[in-house]
């Protein structure tokens, strides 16, 4: 009898607990109870609940402390109906560029650990992103352009689960005879939005509009979809928003929701107001009224002109009319001469083929940039040449370095990318144990992650963008190591893109000896295949610790092809002994002989046998086991690789192996002069 009684007084309890959350309304945050704020969100004095502030890569969260009942009593197989509207406003340092925006949740819990800032929105990171367990809706006012998830960088979506919205459009409105207007989200001006779900029909309505504009008819998006298997009896709702390199403040004025009905209307008169956006008032300039000082006046003002056009001269670019398309992607060579102090000696990164790279910090943003200064004597292709470099700056991708724009002056051409404060792999591998400088070894969990991320970087640029771009340089020098030591293919310098579906063209035989595949000294043709054969140099170089083709050291001494090395070794059965001894053979030994074996298909001669890199993503993630039929090919020297190996030579594979005398484990310094021949008929240019 107890029992039954204790059971209906909870019973009740909860119902009344539900009764009491079925809605709310929010007219500013200066009296906000039931409000549970995590991460930068904070209230502003004025009541206005600001979720993120001019601080970088942070997330911050704000949602109603009570759980509230999305199922009917007795039906856990029906969501009810619910309905909200807020108004926000997004505030950045620039006029063109923000965080990356706010999200209205419906999510089973307040916290999100582990949850990424940036592109993630605070919501999900690269393992929870797109679990069906997550049991989150989420409406995205999104204003960063991601490839992997996003339309545009200015946009509305409807997540489940994803960050990859169900359905999305770019931000816009429907006015009383059906035309759209658009609006943009980070305009800095209060906006409203309405989310509706309707439980009988199963559909879910989000509509927006500027705050002195009337709830349009047609909504934005509209989603039929019924939310029973996503939405748990009991959810918690609220926002989350992120930034990411930009300083950037997301607010929401006020916000009102209800249960089974239709969210309160907002008295807009009672919102608290935005934060002033704009220059500071410059001072009032002084009159000078002394006909005494009017002679010194007119000096300054010619002495002061004299010292103008000797610095707009220092700081000259040079700047043609069809360069005009490419305004957001040019950057002045003043920002550029101040951000690296004067391209000091001091701010040196290093010296390539193409030119110096300077460190260098933006002064107004603070962002930390890396600055290539390329030489070009002439105005021939310049204008393709820019055009790429504008197409090359829109790829977005975890694991390739961001190239942020560029600055033209005299014969100088200047490229702007993202500061990578570990600078090139190279370094790690082939560092230099008696300098005290010296990074420290790579150890083999490191190696790994790089490969699999330089391979995630190459498998977008072949197949992940609109075009296909080819990098013809993949080496250990062009991966850069961001502060958290992940793989970032840079370098684009000899980058070139075609269109889908049609043919390269013949160029120039540019790239690094020893990492261009044979075929393009005969075509001339820069294709995928040709950045797969890099990529197989590449592997061998990071699982081995050595570079594709070491030069004689003494007169005794003849230079080593790495391929041919490992070819040697794999012949007699040791293959993992070619593994880089700096790793003191603490690592896997089956991702270690993955690599080695991969790197070697990879390196066929013949463009048909090497893998595509999708194929390549595959073998790494273990998705896929590498082909049997040409791995045995290759070990018993009956494959396109073993057969132009040693058609250069009339060999056979233990004829070949032989060539190679001695423990697996020594330096070897056996002939490989076709080989080399071969191989000096690229060049670089």
């Amino acid at each position: 009898m107890f029992f039954k009684f204790a059971t209906l007084f909870f019973f009740l309890i909860a119902n009344f607990v539900a009764s009491e959350d079925l809605g709310f309304v929010y007219n500013g945050f200066k009296i906000a109870p039931n409000l549970s704020l995590d991460g930068l969100a904070d209230i502003t004095e004025n009541g206005l609940l600001r979720l993120t502030n001019d601080t970088k890569q942070r997330t911050g969260h704000a949602f109603y402390s009570n759980p509230l009942q999305f199922k009917r009593p007795g039906d856990k197989n029906s969501t009810v109906s619910f309905s909200a509207s807020f108004v926000f406003a997004i505030i950045s340092e620039y006029r063109d560029l923000s965080g990356h925006g706010i999200a209205f949740v419906v999510a089973p819990h307040r916290g999100f650990p582990g949850a990424l800032p940036s592109q993630h929105l605070g919501l999900f990171n690269e393992t929870t992103n797109g679990n069906i367990t997550n049991h989150v809706v989420a409406v995205e006012l999104d204003t960063i352009y991601n490839a992997e998830f996003d339309i545009d960088d200015n946009h509305v979506g409807i997540d489940i689960n994803d960050l990859k919205s169900v359905k999305s459009s770019s931000a816009m409105y429907y006015t009383g005879n059906g035309k759209s207007k658009n609006v943009s989200l980070i305009s800095g001006e209060p906006m409203l939005v309405w989310i509706e779900y309707d439980g009988l029909k199963k559909q879910l309505n989000v509509t927006i509009a500027p705050i002195n504009i009337p709830k349009p008819d047609i909504p934005l998006l509209s989603l039929s979809q019924d939310l029973s298997a996503v939405i748990s009896d009991s959810m918690y709702v609220g926002f989350s928003s992120a930034t990411g390199s930009v300083l950037t403040s997301h607010y929401i004025l006020g916000w009102s929701f209800q249960i089974n009905g239709e969210a309160q209307a907002l008295e807009i008169s009672r919102l608290p107001k935005l934060p002033r956006r704009g220059p500071k008032e410059k001072p009032k300039t002084l009159s000078i009224g002394l006909p005494i000082i009017v002679p010194f006046f007119v000096l300054l003002i010619i002495f002061g002109v004299f010292l103008i056009i000797r610095r707009k001269r220092k700081f000259a670019e040079l700047i043609e009319d069809w360069e005009l398309n490419y305004v957001t992607q040019r950057f002045s060579y003043k920002d550029l001469y101040v951000a690296t102090k004067g391209f000091k000696e001091k701010e040196l990164l290093g010296i390539g083929g193409f030119g110096r790279v300077y460190k260098g910090v933006l002064p107004t943003s603070k962002i930390q940039i890396a600055v290539k200064k390329v030489s070009h004597d002439s105005k021939q292709g310049i204008r393709e040449f820019i055009a790429e470099i504008v197409s090359i700056g829109q790829l977005r991708h975890r694991n390739i370095v961001q190239l942020l724009g560029y600055c033209r002056r005299k014969g100088e051409l200047l490229l702007v990318y993202d500061f990578m404060p570990n600078g090139s792999l190279d370094r790690f591998l082939f560092r230099s144990p008696n300098t005290i400088s010296s990074p420290p070894v790579l150890n083999w969990s490191q190696r790994f992650q790089i490969i699999k991320g330089v391979a995630s970087g190459l498998f977008y640029l072949h197949e992940g963008w609109e075009q296909v771009v080819i990098h013809r340089d993949i080496k250990a020098s062009n991966v850069l190591l961001d502060a958290e030591m992940n793989a970032r293919v840079g370098d684009f310098g000899l980058a070139r893109l075609y269109d889908r579906g049609t043919n390269p063209q013949t160029t120039n035989v540019v790239g690094t000896l020893g990492y261009i595949a044979l075929e393009l000294t005969r075509t001339g043709k820069a294709t995928a295949s040709t950045d797969v054969f890099g990529f197989g140099a590449f592997l061998l170089e990071v699982g081995c610790g050595r570079r594709p083709i070491e030069l004689q050291k003494s007169e005794t001494e003849e230079g080593v092809i790495l391929v041919d090395w490992v070819y040697s070794c794999w012949c007699k059965g040791g293959i993992l002994q070619t593994s880089d001894p700096n790793l003191k053979d603490e690592y896997d030994t089956e991702e270690m002989e993955l690599v080695l074996k991969l790197g070697m298909l990879c390196s066929s001669n013949d463009p048909k046998a090497r893998p595509t890199m999708r194929q390549v993503v595959q073998y790494l993630e273990k998705d896929a086991p590498l082909p049997q039929d040409e791995m045995w090919a290759l070990e018993i020297g009956d494959n396109n690789l073993a057969t132009n190996i040693l058609a250069t030579r009339g060999e056979s594979c233990e004829d070949f192996a032989m060539s190679y005398p001695g423990s697996v484990d020594k330096v070897y310094t056996g002939s490989s002069s076709s080989a080399v021949d071969s191989l000096l008929s690229g060049s670089r240019s």
